[in-house]
């Protein structure tokens, strides 16, 4: 029996592909998938132990999560992100099996068939696909040359039928950090046409040089129509834990806890037991990799810089996240592209066009999961490999 006619139209997920073509290649370096190269903090681990000795933490909690990671959750928006949670606030925070389970949840609480949601390009495959399931439609909007949003193409997409605008920052795939200007210009724009504005948070700690992390939920009055979403699998190594939250608009209350009473009735509690010790040791546990990530992706942009004065590709103006992008002075496919990286030169990165990057031939390079000297490594066989394939 054929599957659903909705489910053939969405794109298939790209990281299995290019694993199944690592795995073909043995000795190949993989650019490919965003993650970090470290573990959760000790405490994370420590929990767990506390988790076990309470016979009550194997039934059902409640839908939400549990009360002492949804406190630490609270004060650290509080502290850092400066966005009060609670009814008093307009708003509620809800605990999730990491950022994706988080964002599903939003399609599905504000969208009908054919409903449109304005993803600017390039986008986050699993939000374009998530958008495509619930039979909506995702709308794809260019952003400018380096990557940053574009605030008149943004309002030109809006129709009657737009529910929602989704920005990401720091970007994935990109690695650009929107300013605090535009970000607050898309606030505006929703509310002014009765929009939610979508801001997923996963790298807000990823930020280099000068760049700064803003949260539109701090915005005044922004708290009916903004939408947050946030993770633990990047800052915190918490990939495999599935941990993440969400804060969103009181009114939506309702609708996101049949979806996930429906979906997972709670995220895994052992999960938020160790996220809650996580959280324990705060920011100062995630600064100190992000210092170590900073050096390695110093090394990474000086090997990339090459190619640009090559004339062979552009580097994305990245200050954030674990990525680069590339923009390559290429006639062939991105994933016949990476086919031959992997194949001829030993290194995987990740084809572009799974991002929405129609046009030309894009690869989107993560370093984060890399120890420094493997990282320049693969960064030199990549080099190496886009010099070589020259066309």
């Amino acid at each position: 029996m054929p599957e659903s006619r909705r489910l053939q139209s969405v794109q298939m997920p790209i990281i299995p592909v290019i694993a199944d073509l690592i795995r073909a290649h043995p000795g190949t370096i993989s650019l490919g998938q965003g993650v970090v190269n470290y573990a959760p903090p000790p405490a994370a681990v420590s929990a767990i132990s506390r988790f076990l000795a309470e016979p009550g933490n194997h039934k059902y909690q409640a839908t939400a999560g549990i009360p002492d990671l949804r406190e630490k959750i609270a004060q650290k928006l509080y502290a850092e992100n400066g966005v009060h949670t609670g009814e008093a606030h307009g708003n509620c925070l809800m605990v999730t099996a990491g950022g994706n389970q988080a964002f599903i949840n939003v399609v599905l609480a504000i969208v009908d068939p054919g409903d449109e949601v304005i993803l600017p390009v390039p986008y986050y495959f699993n939000h374009e696909m998530a958008i495509t399931m619930a039979n909506a439609r995702p709308i794809l909007v260019p952003t400018n040359n380096r990557y940053e949003l574009d605030l008149e193409a943004l309002r030109a997409a809006i129709t009657p039928r737009t529910r929602a605008i989704v920005t990401i920052s720091p970007n994935n795939p990109s690695g650009v950090v929107y300013s605090e200007s535009a970000l607050r210009a898309v606030n505006a724009l929703c509310a002014a046409h009765g929009l939610y504005h979508v801001n997923d948070e996963a790298y807000e700690y990823f930020t280099y040089d000068d760049a700064k992390h803003f949260s539109p939920a701090s915005i005044s009055g922004a708290s009916a129509h903004t939408i947050s979403l946030f993770s633990m699998s990047k800052a915190y190594g918490f990939a495999s834990w599935r941990i993440g939250w969400m804060v969103f608009p009181k009114e939506l209350e309702p609708a996101i806890q049949k979806i996930q009473d429906t979906v997972i009735i709670c995220p895994p509690v052992i999960s938020q037991c160790a996220a809650a010790g996580a959280l324990g040791e705060g920011r100062s546990f995630v600064q100190e990799k992000i210092q170590q990530l900073a050096e390695t992706r110093a090394m990474v942009q000086h090997e990339l810089a090459s190619l640009e004065t090559a004339g062979l590709a552009d580097v994305s103006p990245a200050s954030g996240a674990l990525y680069f992008l590339l923009r390559l002075r290429s006639r062939q496919t991105p994933l016949a592209y990476t086919t031959r990286l992997i194949r001829d030169h030993g290194v995987a990165a990740i084809p572009g066009d799974a991002f929405g990057l129609s046009q030309g031939c894009h690869l989107r390079i993560a370093y984060g999961a890399l120890q420094p000297a493997m990282a320049v490594e693969a960064v030199g066989r990549l080099v190496a490999g886009v010099k070589a394939l020259q066309d």
